[in-house]
């Protein structure tokens, strides 16, 4: 399967809230598989659905060799309200990272490709990972929980970067039809 491209700050599929999937299917696990190849290859540790054009509450993690996959149509749950505090970043704002509070623990429900049930209870990176992703689906950056002070810094920073207001190269026929979305 193809590494696709990565949709970077400003593309508006970034801020559109993605939809529940429905249909487990042969584009399902294509899309799993592109959304695992797109995100080792950047490499990171995580990548939603929506980072690479595809509208669909679906993402892929690996935060270490014994703690990866995917989720589809994530819930999320906090067992406590202990928070964590660390640096973070996104493959949709290359080479910038910021401090980011977070959950401590979270226990996220939802699918496999197969539409099996799947919970993810994690806590520290694990946590802080699927929340991020989560976040992209319902059309929200990690930016957006900085504090007032960080967020000033982090898009004044994004304006700076060398890749800020590039258009994103569009491909004639998305892999992904599901939605209408073309990459």
């Amino acid at each position: 399967m193809p590494v696709q491209t990565i949709r970077l700050f400003g593309d508006p599929v970034l801020r559109t809230p993605a939809e529940v999937v429905t249909d487990f299917d042969k584009e399902l696990r294509t899309l799993v598989t592109d959304l695992t190849e797109t995100m080792l290859s950047a490499p990171g540790i995580g990548l939603a659905a929506p980072q690479i054009g595809v509208g669909l509450r679906v993402f892929t993690y690996h935060v270490d060799d014994e703690q990866s996959g995917h989720l589809i149509n994530p819930v999320l749950h906090f067992p406590s309200d202990e928070e964590q505090d660390g640096e973070e970043g996104c493959l949709s704002i290359p080479g910038l990272k910021f401090d980011c509070r977070r959950r401590q623990h979270v226990v996220a429900h939802g699918q496999n490709m197969a539409g099996d049930p799947v919970t993810i209870e994690g806590t520290e990176l694990l946590a802080r990972c699927v929340q991020h992703e989560t976040d992209h689906l319902d059309g929200v950056l990690f930016v957006d929980r900085l504090d007032a002070e960080t967020r000033k810094l982090a898009l004044k920073a994004i304006r700076e970067a060398e890749w800020f207001g590039q258009p994103t190269p569009r491909l004639k026929v998305s892999p992904h039809p599901m939605l209408g979305r073309a990459l």
